[in-house]
This record gives C-alpha cells, sequence and structure tokens, in this order.
C-alpha cells in the first residue's frame, strides 16, 4: 500500500484499540451506529484465471520438497461451492475472472466456447475479462459468448477495427458502503503475434497508452475510486513490470492472469502488488481488505486450492455441466492410447507430454526436426496403482487446443538457430516487455544445451540434429502446426522456409494413429534441451522476486 495507508498500518495497535471498542458497545449504540457508515469493513476479491474450458475436477500438477506430486483440484462446481461458502461468510464478496474461460478443452473447442455461458451465467461472478485465447473462434462468436455471461465484462484496449469503437466498456466500479471499488481491465495487445493471427481478425488492440493512463487518473480522481484494481492479462513477467511502472501510480492491486502462475504471496512492486492464482479452476486468489473510517488500513492474501474433500461439487451447477456435455461425451471420452509415466506439460523447457507430441509428428512426416509450440496447456495424465493411464480424445484436446494441420518445409542451420535464438529471448529475456509467455518451443530430433542467462542471440552453447552437429549451410526439414494467417513460408514463427508443403492431416490425426501404434507410451525427460543454471526441473521464476512456482 501507498502513502498514507502505509502510515495507517504502521498504527495498527490504534486499530485492535478501536475494535476493542466496538466490541463493548451497547446494543442500543450498535442500533444507533447501523444508520450511519460502518466504522469498520472487510470486503473480499476472489480471483480466478485461465480456467480453460476445464469443467470437472482433474488432476493438478505441485513442486513439493523438490519432488513433482499430482492432486486432485478444481471442477466450476466446486469452485461454485466455495464461491457460495465465501459469499455466506461475507456478503461483501466481489468475484472477477482474468480470461481464458472459452478455449482449452474438447468441450470448449466443439461447442466453440458455448457449453460455457450459461454454467458462468450460474456461478455469481460479478465482472471478467478477455484473456487472450478469448479470440479463438473470431470475433462474432467471442462477443456473443461473453454477452451471454450476463455478468460485467471489461476492456479497456479492444476495438472493433473498423469502427475503432471499443467491445467492451474499459472499467467497471462497484460501491459497498461508502468504499468505490473500481476494476479496469486489460488483454494482452500482442495477441494478433501470439495467436493464430486469422484468430483476431477484426479487433485492434491498444497497449499502456496515454488514454489508459487518463483512465486510471480518472478513477481515482474524478471518480472517487478508493481502491483501484488493474485485471490484465499480460503475464505475470509484464504484470510484475507494469506494477513499478508510473503509469501505474493510481493503481492498488494488479490481478494478474495468462501464465499460469501461482502467486502465494503477492508481488509488492513500487506502485501496486501483484497476483496470479494459477489455473484451469485449481485455485481461487482471496484477497481480503480491511478498512477502518472508510480508509484502508491492511490487506491479506490466500492462495485457495480448489479441494474436491473441501470444497464438494454444488449440485446443481454439476448437473448443468453434466448436461452441457452430453452431446459431445460419446466421442471426447473416447480412449485412443495409454501411458506408463505422467504426462504434464508446466516445466519452462521441456516436458514429458511435448516429447510425445513432436515425436510423434517427426514419426508421420519423416522430418529431421518437429516442433511443438511452448506453452501450459493441459491437466496431467497420471498413471495410478502401477497400471497404465488411459488418454481420452478429452485429454488430447487438453494438449492441442487448436487443431491444426501439420506444415513442413527447409530452413538452413543458420535460419534454426536464428529463430531459436530468439525463442529463447521471448521466454527468458531480462526485459519483462520482450517476454511471450515465458515457455520455451518444444522440439524432436534436435539437441540444445543453453545458457538462459547470456544476452540475446548468445543463449545457444550447442545445437545436434539427428545426433550430429548443425550446420550453417545445411538445410535440414522440419513439420509444425499451421498457425492461420501466417505466411505460408513461416513456421512456428520462423520465417523464409522453403519448399513448404500443407498436409491433408491433422496434429490430433498423428498423434491418435501414434498412439494406436506405440501405446503405452513412456515418454520422460532426455534433455533434449537444457541449461545447467536451470536444471531439468525447470519452473517459472519471477526475476527480482522471491516468487517460486509450487
Amino acid at each position: 500500500m501507498k502513502g498514507s495507508r502505509t502510515q495507517i498500518i504502521s498504527s495498527i495497535s490504534l486499530f485492535g484499540l478501536l475494535l476493542l471498542t466496538m466490541s463493548c458497545k451497547t446494543d442500543g449504540e450498535s442500533k444507533n451506529k447501523a444508520s450511519e457508515s460502518q466504522d469498520t469493513l472487510s470486503i473480499n476479491i476472489l480471483q480466478t484465471a485461465d480456467i480453460h474450458g476445464q469443467l470437472d475436477t482433474h488432476p493438478e500438477l505441485f513442486w513439493e520438497d523438490g519432488e513433482i506430486i499430482f492432486k486432485d483440484r478444481g471442477g466450476l462446481a466446486n469452485i461454485k461451492t466455495l464461491f457460495e461458502k465465501e459469499r455466506q461468510q461475507n456478503p461483501n464478496t466481489i468475484i472477477v475472472d482474468g480470461g481464458d474461460l472459452i478455449q482449452g478443452s474438447g468441450y470448449a473447442a466443439l461447442s466453440k466456447g458455448r457449453v460455457i455461458p450459461e454454467i458462468i451465467k450460474n456461478m455469481g461472478y460479478d465482472v471478467i475479462i478477455p484473456g487472450n485465447w478469448e479470440v479463438v473462434y473470431g470475433k462474432e462468436i467471442m462477443l456473443e459468448v461473453m454477452n451471454s455471461y450476463e455478468t460485467q465484462v471489461v476492456a479497456h484496449n479492444m476495438f472493433h477495427e473498423e469502427s475503432e469503437e471499443p467491445l467492451f466498456p474499459p472499467y467497471w466500479i462497484r460501491e459497498i458502503e461508502g468504499i468505490k471499488i473500481g476494476f479496469v481491465g486489460l488483454n494482452d495487445p500482442d495477441v494478433q503475434v501470439r495467436q493464430n493471427p486469422i484468430f483476431s481478425k477484426g479487433i485492434g488492440f491498444t497497449g499502456l497508452n496515454k488514454e489508459f493512463e487518463n483512465t486510471l487518473n480518472k478513477l481515482k480522481k474524478e471518480k472517487g475510486v478508493d481502491v483501484l484494481f488493474l485485471v490484465t492479462h499480460i503475464g505475470v513477467f509484464k504484470q510484475v513490470e507494469l506494477a513499478n511502472n508510473p503509469i501505474a501510480k493510481d493503481v492498488d492491486y494488479i490481478l494478474g492472469n495468462d501464465t499460469h502462475e501461482r502467486i502465494r504471496q503477492p508481488v509488492q512492486g513500487k506502485y501496486a502488488k501483484v497476483t496470479e492464482p494459477g489455473a484451469f479452476g485449481s485455485f481461487v486468489g482471496k484477497l481480503k481488505l480491511d478498512f477502518v473510517n472508510g480508509k484502508l488500513v491492511q490487506d491479506s492474501y490466500e492462495l485457495i486450492e480448489v479441494d474436491p474433500n473441501k470444497y464438494p461439487a454444488n449440485k446443481e451447477l454439476q448437473a448443468m455441466v453434466d448436461n452441457a456435455k452430453t452431446p459431445y461425451k460419446e466421442n471426447l471420452e473416447t480412449v485412443i492410447g495409454y501411458t506408463k509415466t505422467p504426462l504434464y506439460r508446466y516445466l519452462t523447457v521441456e516436458n514429458p507430454m511435448d516429447n510425445m507430441i513432436t515425436d510423434a509428428a517427426r514419426w508421420k512426416t519423416g522430418v529431421d526436426i518437429s516442433i511443438s509450440n511452448g506453452f501450459r496447456f493441459g491437466n496431467p495424465i497420471v498413471p495410478e496403482n502401477g497400471k497404465p493411464a488411459p488418454i481420452t480424445r478429452a485429454n488430447l484436446w487438453n494438449l492441442l487446443p487448436v487443431n491444426e494441420k501439420l506444415k513442413t518445409g527447409k530452413a538452413s542451420g543458420k535460419q534454426i538457430k536464428d529463430w531459436l535464438e530468439q525463442e529463447m529471448h521471448n521466454t527468458f529475456s531480462k526485459q519483462p516487455l520482450d517476454r511471450f509467455g515465458g515457455w520455451l518451443v518444444r522440439f524432436s530430433g534436435m539437441k540444445v544445451e543453453f545458457d538462459s542467462q547470456k544476452p540475446k542471440g548468445e543463449r545457444i552453447d550447442k545445437i545436434t540434429v539427428n545426433g550430429e552437429p548443425i550446420q550453417d549451410d545445411k538445410l535440414y526439414s522440419i513439420s509444425a502446426c499451421v498457425r492461420p494467417g501466417d505466411p505460408l513460408d513461416n513456421l512456428c514463427r520462423m520465417p523464409n522456409v522453403k519448399d513448404v508443403e500443407v498436409m491433408d492431416y491433422t496434429i490430433h490425426d498423428v498423434v491418435e494413429e501414434y498412439l494406436k501404434k506405440h501405446s503405452p507410451v513412456s515418454p520422460g525427460l532426455e534433455g533434449r534441451a537444457y541449461c545447467e543454471s536451470l536444471g531439468e526441473y525447470s519452473f517459472s521464476t519471477v526475476p527480482g522476486t522471491e516468487y517460486n512456482f509450487q
């Protein structure tokens, strides 16, 4: 907290005395006071983020005592129970979602997000922002789905490209017992680069411009907002940077989203505190604000795990979820293979899940190198009791939520090195604004040794392709998924690729065919990309903070 609020915190003993005095008041005094503004007030802010179409409880990965473990977490009906318990304890509760609701599962994809609105409408959210994946089905479907929530949607920096009219209101204000709480939405201005460009056709984006700064100033100075929240979908690195940027001088808290990080203690920036509550509905962030005589005197934060044993599914909402799944369930719950080892995708560099996917693509296409984009999608698939775990089509959609055709081409060793250096910069740059997501691309057929701490263009120490050192002037065949809207000669952001060919099969076709032939699979970590300072298990870190993924 800033300014006079810090001084008030230092006088917390006075606050305790005030509470004691109030507890000793007679009933008559309490009744007289009821007609006036409350002396003390607690307001809770609950936040979900990056649910990615995950409707039910699922395995979740945790890093504890130097080991990966799995626990069942999440489920929209379980979150509903949590919300209800929290509101029963404190009716002055505001519930926020930070985007990426309608993409990421087979049920979301096959319905183009339409399984989501009726469920969300009945969960009790107060305000929602769009995330970078809300555009996946195109502008019109995004607007249809988000307007069907019957919940306030805000986004300061998204507009109709032709008319330059805003897609959504820029902010929302809620007043509780004389306290004004303001929420400003900010989606990632790089959506058109990070996602397939065709997804966001017709949508314009702006960044941290003067208009944005003026809005923040207006809410505090003209609208009289007491506590100002930015609800941002730009990733933890940029969110921490924003908390230290003078443009956020009027901001109190940044409710961050996008990178699926589990911030258990808010990161204190120069101007604002930053949170981010994990992903897939496995966690709910809870920020408690305490006011005395209309002034914010202290806060506390908790990252609540959505444990189904503690928060059993709300029966009515679970029935709604089950009904929404019915048209797609038979197809999606079909078993397509088995795995003897856990499949997951939470590490920043190499993951068993992507090793399987890229192995399948290289097996099918016969290329030297197969590439998978780097991200943290997909709930783990975990064998139990020594038996291989089934892999369903629903799991496949969780792993690969966009099912595109494969594309092959040829690139020189020099092209591949230059591209990979840029991808590493996107992941490991010390400049937060240069980072995209925070996860390195993955591959089969190639091994890379690198140093994430070196400057841009100097991170790679060694590359081998099929066991041989890469040669600058040699052409190598590569495969990646089509990104609709990209130039034909572009593979996974690698430009000027030669002899490009788009296959007549999709990545889902390939993985299903691969699993049918090779199940049970047992992918693990092989050092396909390795940095000594990061180690084998390289989870996200946020430079300049004490944050650790767990």
